[in-house]
């Protein structure tokens, strides 16, 4: 639904969930993810490189794989984010390690904030994000209208 200032998306109630894990926190995602398999097994899940690899082997939950992070796959979740393909997203970083990818890894977190895509970066938010009440129904998020956003900035410049 379009309207002056923003743009209303739903997301449905099996949600799609990007998982992105950098090497230091793999282990932590794969552990939550096998402890919450069941409410997972309900959605469609995908991710970066290795980690959506893992997670798939040790959990057995199907999770389409992007390539990893560093070779682009952070790119590509965020494309997916702006086509309206990814409903939420669990970003485990690691806050002691630095990361050659760490453009595309701010990329990502800045195209999740920009269309309002609910984002953990630990797991005392994906727990939030998982047990909350959005997660078995629907739910309506809006993005502003950047359309109508830049037609503005130009209109003021004239």
């Amino acid at each position: 639904m379009l309207n002056d200032n923003f743009v209303t998306f739903e997301i449905g109630k099996a949600k799609h969930i990007a998982l992105v894990a950098h090497d230091g926190k793999k282990k932590e995602l794969i552990e939550w993810c096998d402890k919450n398999k069941e409410i997972l097994k309900g959605h469609f899940l995908c991710g970066t490189g290795t980690t959506a690899r893992l997670i798939a082997e040790k959990t057995g939950l199907p999770v389409k794989g992007y390539n990893s992070g560093p070779l682009g796959g952070d790119q590509q979740v965020g494309a997916k984010i702006v086509e309206g393909q990814i409903d939420f997203m669990i970003f485990l970083w690691d806050p002691l390690e630095a990361q050659p990818h760490d453009p595309d890894v701010r990329a990502l977190s800045r195209i999740a904030v920009l269309y309002d895509i609910p984002t953990a970066n630990n797991l005392a938010t994906a727990d939030f994000m998982l047990k909350s009440e959005f997660m078995n129904s629907t739910y309506e998020r809006k993005v502003e209208n950047f359309n109508k956003t830049i037609q503005d900035r130009v209109e003021k410049m004239k």
